[in-house]
């Protein structure tokens, strides 16, 4: 039986006594994957971290790296002897060194290691920090010290890299440049990290797996694409916050029916009884502009996001339906006007609760 690289077993996370994730289980299948824990602030997700890395205690479960107990009700290894390296959201740089000096901190940590698979040279070209070397952390932005902080735990190479809301500083116009780096950073270093973030698509890019984390539970822990297409509860449809729920009644192997869209077809993620009332989930994307439909809903709002529309329309029931359309399309509604869907609607998976 293969080993998970690294695994978290049934372990409550603590702090000052009281649990702030409970029963919390998930794993790292292979060295070099990467795993995103997504939720709100002040749910644990930074205590998650702080105990993986040794700071704080666990009174039952194991967590265990490479085959090794690192936690557990019985053990604690000391943080210096676990080489996992974590990044705080907060600059933690040493105020009396320079940039590099910093930097290069890591770098002592990783003298007597073989194999070297990334130079100084190369991490500060990745990060695009070369021009604040010799500064002090207080010449430089919060966007800067913390890609900083981000170069000096790389460069230690650790079994175990843990990043507490790495890019949360970097300004939006360059966010996805650096997320590319760091991406290409991680595959080629194969290093093993496990990133907190608030921000959904920075973890649905960057995470072969991600954790949902709400109202003190790990509520799903899978693949990017299942999470957002298949959400395993309400909460996460409700924190995702990338469709709504409508009411609607099964009438088929296939179909169920709701009161404003009518006949919705599709494959169910799950089966349930003919005539079961239902709350079925409607995605931005589920649904298909048409100007010739007899089906035309209110529009009240219109975001512009570059490359689409959401418009959101009112429903006779007065729901609120968003939907999602390229920029291109050809009539573009104004608030108030009406907005043709497609029939008949067919939805590749059907999500009810």
């Amino acid at each position: 039986m293969n080993k998970n690289f690294f695994e978290v077993k049934n372990v409550d996370f603590n702090v000052d006594g009281k649990v702030k994730v409970r029963n919390v289980s998930f794993s790292i299948k292979n060295e070099g994957d990467v795993i995103c824990l997504l939720g709100p602030s002040g749910i644990g997700k930074t205590t998650i971290l702080r105990t993986i890395a040794g700071l704080e205690k666990i009174n039952n479960g194991s967590i265990e790296l490479k085959g090794k107990i690192l936690s557990s009700s019985k053990k604690n290894e000391e943080p210096e002897d676990r080489n996992i390296s974590l990044a705080f959201q907060e600059n933690s740089l040493f105020p009396h060194y320079t940039v590099e000096e910093n930097i290069l901190l890591g770098s002592e940590r990783n003298k007597g290691k073989k194999n070297k698979k990334i130079s100084f040279k190369e991490i500060v070209g990745l990060l695009d920090i070369s021009q604040i070397l010799s500064k002090y952390p207080h010449q430089i932005s919060a966007g800067e010290a913390q890609r900083a902080s981000l170069a000096r735990s790389l460069i230690t190479q650790p079994d175990l890299l843990l990043l507490d809301e790495p890019l949360s500083n970097v300004d939006q116009s360059f966010k996805e440049e650096i997320q590319v780096r760091l991406k290409k950073i991680l595959n080629k270093l194969k290093i093993s990290t496990i990133i907190v973030t608030h921000d959904s698509y920075e973890a649905f890019y960057l995470g072969s797996k991600c954790g949902i984390i709400l109202d003190q539970e790990l509520k799903q822990f899978d693949d990017p694409y299942k999470v957002y297409h298949f959400p395993n509860s309400v909460e996460v449809v409700n924190f995702l916050n990338r469709g709504i729920l409508i009411p609607a009644k099964v009438t088929g192997e296939n179909s169920l029916e709701n009161e404003d869209l009518g006949t919705i077809k599709g494959n169910f993620i799950k089966n349930y009884p003919r005539g079961s009332n239902v709350k079925l989930l409607i995605q931005p994307e589920d649904l298909e502009h048409d100007d010739k439909s007899n089906l035309k809903l209110e529009v009240v709002d219109r975001k512009f996001r570059g490359t689409n529309f959401i418009y959101t329309l009112k429903a006779p029931s007065n729901t609120l339906i968003p939907v999602f359309v390229h920029s291109h399309h050809i009539h573009q509604h104004e608030v108030d006007e009406k907005f043709g869907i497609k029939r008949p609607i067919h939805i590749d998976h059907i999500v009810c609760f």
